[in-house]
């Protein structure tokens, strides 16, 4: 159990804007483990006649050909490597779509306490838009951006170069959250001054141990309490 805050009351006080990632950290990954896992090869197999396990095979090796990369994220560039409608079966299935425990609790406080909101997603902006509108947290945000608009992932330095020019910024007035610690690394490379990862992005996987950075299951675990200061005040 938690004892006490990741951030002081102090930390949080310096954050200017709150950098968010959206599958994994405000949206449960398990919608999207589900579509590249297993409906995906299911899918793939029907459209090429194929065994599941042959299709599943084959899938996996285009996986890891691209991840990392911007086509890795790009719901046009796997429809025309595989031949299948992906935004159309997303769209099919974005009744599975789930926020995170403390997601909207979370938001709600930051926006509260005048946080810039900034969505930072390596989804495509087709994704995106499917599950903005089954989440209904866009209104929660200042902007939100697409990785696809920069032409680089987050996994690129360049990305975080572009952003902060964009968004008008510093980087050193910035938390950012991700489920994905290499990408936390190339966040903090770039000045980004606070990162924390999120520990269980699939709520049907266990959680994550032996992490590098700090990190929370739910994003209101970041809320500084009062008992901390308080702690810290009386030593």
């Amino acid at each position: 159990m938690v004892q006490t805050s990741i951030l002081t009351a102090e930390q949080w006080q310096s954050i200017r804007t709150v950098l968010l990632d959206m599958d994994g950290t405000l949206l449960d990954l398990a919608f999207d483990n589900d579509f590249w896992l297993r409906q995906v090869p299911r899918l793939y197999a029907a459209q090429h006649k194929l065994e599941i396990e042959q299709a599943r095979q084959q899938l996996f090796d285009l996986y890891h050909e691209y991840k990392g990369t911007l086509n890795w994220y790009c719901t046009d560039f796997w429809s025309e490597q595989l031949q299948l409608d992906i935004i159309g079966h997303k769209k099919q299935l974005a009744h599975n779509i789930a926020l995170r425990p403390g997601t909207l609790e979370f938001l709600q406080q930051a926006k509260a306490q005048r946080k810039q909101l900034v969505l930072v997603t390596n989804a495509h902006p087709d994704t995106l838009q499917v599950k903005l509108d089954k989440s209904l947290i866009a209104d929660y945000f200042d902007e939100i951006y697409s990785s696809h608009q920069f032409g680089q992932p987050k996994e690129s330095v360049s990305f975080w170069q572009q952003l902060e020019q964009t968004i008008e910024a510093e980087l050193s007035e910035c938390l950012f959250i991700d489920d994905t610690e290499s990408i936390l690394t190339i966040a903090q490379q770039s000045g980004v001054k606070f990162v924390v990862a999120v520990n269980q992005p699939d709520s049907q996987l266990p959680q994550q141990e032996s992490m590098v950075y700090p990190n929370v299951n739910q994003l209101t675990e970041l809320m500084p309490r009062e008992t901390d200061g308080q702690s810290r005040s009386k030593k």
